[in-house]
């Protein structure tokens, strides 16, 4: 079934939230392995649910982000969160989660693509979405690649201090 995308409402903010959690739960899992023994993931995310709910939680009531949702059935499937940086004349999907339960089933590419028109109606020129090189995060890289986007390989490198 595809989802319908409408404005996010902050009755859903709890559907949100806890459907994020879900999502991202391997891809934290992913990070916590890519980093073994570094002592930088115990670091950087000694709580990763708090902080994640945090970032959910200010993304969604932020003024200077557009949030949408994806409903199916009635139910919250996910949401995505997009930023302007008018000046690069530049969009940014700066959050999507998609619920385990209704991955795999056109969720992310129907809000990839919303996204990617949401931010061409506003006069921006380029689409710009980021995610991690981990194995937790290959499923949304093959749903960007999928949409068009081009990766631009880039390295971080973390220790603690």
């Amino acid at each position: 079934m595809e989802p319908t995308i409408r404005p996010f409402a902050t009755r859903n903010l709890d559907a949100v939230v806890d459907l994020s959690l879900r999502a991202w739960e391997p891809v934290f899992a992913s990070v916590a392995d890519v980093l073994r023994g570094s002592g930088v993931y115990e670091a950087q995310h000694p709580d990763w649910r708090h902080t994640q709910r945090e970032a959910v939680e200010r993304a969604c009531g932020a003024e200077h982000v557009h949030v949408w949702v994806a409903d199916v059935e009635d139910t919250v499937a996910g949401f995505t969160a997009m930023q302007l940086h008018e000046p690069d004349r530049m969009g940014e999907i700066h959050m999507l989660a998609v619920d385990p339960s209704h991955q795999r089933r056109g969720v992310a590419s129907a809000l990839t693509s919303f996204a990617v028109r949401w931010i061409a109606d506003r006069g921006m020129t380029t689409a710009m979405v980021e995610t991690g090189g981990d194995p937790g995060h290959a499923p949304a890289r093959a749903t960007y690649e999928r949409a068009g986007f081009t990766a631009l390989p880039t390295v971080k490198y973390f220790r603690t201090v």
